[in-house]
């Protein structure tokens, strides 16, 4: 999962809790005494996510459809994707719009860990939470992060799967998403996509 998505599993919890979901990947080892006790746990829960995501059938299933040779980095290509069917489905909702204009504030009042310190204000001003929506943004989204990992961009060579994939991927996406609210989405008030 990637920040909308993270996003929407928090936006149950205060204000402390989805920022510490939006900024999780950001937060790196176990000690998080540095932190306020509502953040640290949404960092906790942005953790517990990815892992349970990681490990589920329905996205292993999908990486394997990966071509040979990239399926060591279709994980975050399908981050990006589980995020561009929640903005596509949810790009009209007023609860969407809220959250949205909520994460945003979030991210404009607070300072970043210094890993993200820099992506937090584009993320911002380019309105990506909103525009994931595009699957071409999304494209470009999964090579842009390709060209800062070391080597050849894999992830852009993944680009022609996720066209081909599109189908089956949305599925996928369906039958996890519905799981993920299940068992992890925090608080009440949440509009099922």
């Amino acid at each position: 999962m990637n920040f909308l998505a993270h996003a929407w599993l928090a936006h149950g919890g205060s204000d402390d809790f989805l920022y510490g979901n939006l900024i999780a990947d950001g937060v790196k080892g176990p000690d998080l005494t540095d932190w306020v006790p509502a953040i640290a746990a949404g960092i906790q829960h942005h953790r517990h996510v990815d892992a349970f995501v990681d490990r589920h059938d329905i996205v292993l299933e999908a990486r394997h459809r990966a071509p040979d040779g990239q399926r060591r980095y279709a994980g975050i290509a399908l981050d990006l994707m589980w995020d561009h069917f929640l903005a596509r489905r949810m790009r009209m909702s007023p609860v969407h719009q809220r959250l949205v204009a909520r994460c945003y504030r979030l991210l404009d009042e607070r300072p970043a860990p210094d890993r993200l310190a820099t992506m937090m204000p584009v993320l911002v001003q380019e309105d990506w939470l909103r525009r994931y929506a595009d699957f071409g943004f999304t494209c470009r989204a999964v090579t842009g992060i390709g060209q800062r990992l070391s080597g050849p961009n894999r992830l852009a060579l993944l680009v022609p799967w996720l066209e081909g994939d599109y189908a089956r991927l949305e599925a996928d996406f369906q039958a996890l998403w519905l799981e993920l609210h299940e068992q992890l989405g925090v608080g009440s008030g949440f509009d099922q996509p």
